[in-house]
């Protein structure tokens, strides 16, 4: 057994799109003797506690919830389930929290079923699904990245919501390692099979930022508002809000405002590159890269991909070139194919997306310049951490 009195708590989630807030996850809490409230969640992962109880315990709480949602006019609720309680079902019998939804007098079209854990039967989840579905209650999957075997669900269960998982959100959010591409190429493949991206756990600017960048449509987080008994005034954020976007905004224009600039060095570099390819194209005639700190290399290649010089590369105050890379053929690279379906524009500096390169672990940006009627093309890459 536990101690405490059940009850939900209700954490907003702000639309990116308007700054309002759009609708609520239920969380379960207990209030103890003495008042203070804490969170229930961690009996839900332990081994000790009898799960008979943990099921009253949580159906106690989504009635409560969805009780007290009823009211509200606007919006939806999040509400948690767990794949071991659908594994407890019968067979062909009436799904519990549909019978509760149309006892209480609650439309299933403003409440949201957030799949949990991993553990339970896959396919009795599935059949679940289909018919909360079917119900008109869309569904979410939390804790979307934390591992292969919720990218099986996701593809099993067709979600609407993906919750990104918070560890793997905050990791990303701060920049350290390689886990910011991973969490856009999730977020990316989200957007591709038409699932819309919730990210929790937002306590700071840089963490909305990175949110925003992800494409989320909806944020949720200490930065907004913290759990709470009652529901917020549905504009209680918006200024706020709209601040910290307008900032976002801003940054996003500063980087573009950068790139220009970038563009602006690289026709510079391109001349200068050219003119050097007319005088015979030996190393020592290169120009100087004391104005292009950012350059790694530059190498040409064939309209094809296919690479006809060495790869030249300032090292120990002189350029070298390395042979090693003749022949190969790198229109199979997404970076590659990138520029050249610009072919025929001469006169075009193309950029690539950034990547991180194979060879020295640095995170790059291509960029290219097709010459000589577009038979061949002029190619520089730049280490994105000197921009």
């Amino acid at each position: 057994m536990f101690n405490g009195q059940p009850l939900p708590f209700f954490q907003p989630l702000i639309d990116t799109a308007t700054g309002r807030i759009a609708g609520y996850e239920a969380l379960a809490r207990l209030r103890d003797e003495q008042g203070q409230i804490v969170s229930a969640g961690p009996l839900f992962t332990d081994p000790g506690v009898d799960p008979d109880d943990l099921l009253d315990l949580d159906r106690t709480i989504r009635r409560m919830a969805l009780e007290a949602f009823r009211d509200n006019p606007d919006g939806f609720i999040s509400i948690n389930i767990s794949p071991l309680w659908v594994s407890r079902l019968e067979p062909g019998k009436p799904l519990p929290s549909l019978q509760l939804l149309e006892e209480i007098g609650l439309p299933p079209e403003q409440v949201v079923f957030e799949i949990t854990e991993l553990q339970g039967d896959l396919q009795e989840l599935k059949e679940a699904v289909r018919r909360y579905r079917e119900a008109g209650i869309r569904i979410a999957i939390d804790d979307f990245g934390a591992g292969y075997s919720m990218l099986d669900r996701v593809l099993a269960l067709e979600p609407d919501i993906l919750k990104l998982d918070i560890q793997l959100f905050r990791q990303a959010a701060s920049g350290n390692g390689n886990s910011g591409d991973f969490v856009k190429a999730l977020a990316l493949m989200a957007e591709k099979s038409g699932c819309w991206i919730i990210a929790e756990g937002v306590e700071t600017e840089q963490e909305l930022h990175f949110a925003l960048e992800c494409g989320a449509r909806y944020v949720q987080g200490y930065l907004f508002a913290r759990p709470a008994e009652n529901f917020l005034p549905p504009d209680a954020v918006k200024a706020e809000f709209s601040r910290m976007r307008d900032d976002y905004a801003a940054g996003k224009l500063a980087e573009r405002a950068k790139l220009m600039e970038l563009r602006n060095s690289l026709s510079v570099l391109f001349g200068d590159l050219r003119k050097w390819l007319a005088k015979g194209g030996k190393p020592t005639d290169l120009p100087s890269p004391k104005s292009y700190p950012w350059l790694l290399r530059c190498f040409l290649c064939d309209a094809h991909g296919t690479q006809i010089s060495p790869n030249y590369e300032w090292t120990n105050n002189s350029w070298k070139a390395d042979p090693r890379y003749l022949d190969h053929n790198w229109s199979w690279r997404p970076y590659f194919y990138q520029i050249l379906a610009e072919a025929g524009q001469d006169s075009r500096v193309i950029l690539s997306n950034r990547y991180r390169d194979a060879t020295t672990n640095q995170y790059c940006i291509t960029s290219g310049l097709f010459i000589d009627n577009s038979r061949h093309l002029l190619l520089v890459d730049i280490d994105t951490a000197l921009i």
